[in-house]
């Protein structure tokens, strides 16, 4: 603002909704009660904050929300997750029936550029995502482009939550992160799901979303690269 930018894009998380009652939710919905992250919860607290400079002092803001960000050498959680599917560490399936939305790491780089380039859209949202999958279904895909074979186990959600209770306070004993990528947080974000709706952002952005099974292959190409190297 004392700069005098003509526009700023905060991107924020989908994330921040928490489990809205439209599904799926797009960026007119009410955002829920509950955020089920300590990420999510700062991420909505910045974003209100960058609201509230846009409302009181007509900061020019425009507002991203990514869905489930991966391609190759996905760092984060599910990135984490696909790096232990194919080194066959997964004692079992988690999460089971809980559906996410998933987007292209660069779908998202073009997004954000589109949105800073757009004319006359200031105080605009975009959700940024499309592709929905259950756990099942990501295992099964998974399976397909690694050939490595998905988990017979399955465990219920309260042994999971049992599971990411102990292994995050082992995790903060010990300031490593927990067994597996298997936090708290995590853990309660996995199993509410997200199901959200980024068709605006093809509309009014005119962006096209890459189909997401790309990055999961090129994810595990880059993972399958780095277990060789490191032996």
């Amino acid at each position: 603002m004392e700069t005098g930018v003509s526009k700023v894009v905060h991107v924020s998380t989908v994330a921040v909704f928490g489990k809205p009652v439209d599904i799926p939710f797009t960026e007119d919905s009410p955002v829920g009660p509950v955020r089920f992250s300590e990420y999510a919860e700062t991420k909505y607290l910045g974003e209100l904050a960058a609201w509230e400079l846009y409302e009181k002092k007509g900061l020019p803001l425009v507002v991203v929300y990514p869905a489930l960000v991966t391609g190759s050498g996905d760092p984060k959680a599910f990135g984490g997750y696909m790096f232990d599917f194919i080194k066959r560490r997964l004692p079992g399936i988690v999460f089971n029936n809980s559906i996410l939305t998933f987007v292209y790491v660069r779908d998202v780089a073009v997004a954000i550029l589109k949105a800073l380039e757009k004319e006359n859209n200031i105080g605009e949202k975009y959700i940024v995502g499309k592709f929905q999958h259950s756990y099942k279904e990501l295992n099964r895909i998974l399976s397909e482009i690694s050939g490595t074979p998905s988990p017979k186990i399955r465990f219920p959600n309260s042994v999971t939550i049992t599971s990411a209770a102990l292994l995050t306070l082992l995790a903060n004993l010990i300031k490593k992160p927990p067994l597996l990528q298997l936090s708290v947080d995590l853990t309660r974000t996995n199993i509410e799901g997200i199901v959200c709706d980024g068709s605006k952002a093809e509309r009014e952005l005119g962006i096209t979303y890459t189909p997401i099974r790309q990055a999961f292959e090129e994810a595990i190409e880059s993972y399958q690269k780095l277990s060789s190297f490191v032996g």
